[in-house]
């Protein structure tokens, strides 16, 4: 069975949460938490600033690679 995948993960009419005006406020919001915690902390961070990259590396991993696996496309079951 033929099936678009994108109509039960997304509707037509829903926006993605960042164009959202909650999304928009939020983004601003972290951006401006953001800077007040580096300039506020900046001594430590530049003492420390390739551990923090290093410790940095598993978040990315975990939310570029977060999408695999999650869902099954083949159709192994059908084939049977």
């Amino acid at each position: 069975m033929n099936h678009n995948h994108e109509q039960y993960h997304r509707p037509e009419n829903k926006k993605p949460w960042w164009k959202t005006p909650f999304g928009i406020a939020g983004i601003f919001f972290f951006a401006v938490a953001g800077y007040f915690l580096f300039m506020e902390h900046q001594a430590h961070i530049g003492n420390n600033w390739i551990w923090l990259i290093l410790l940095a590396c598993p978040l990315i991993h975990v939310f570029m690679h977060g999408g695999h696996g999650g869902h099954k496309h083949s159709n192994d079951e059908e084939e049977k």
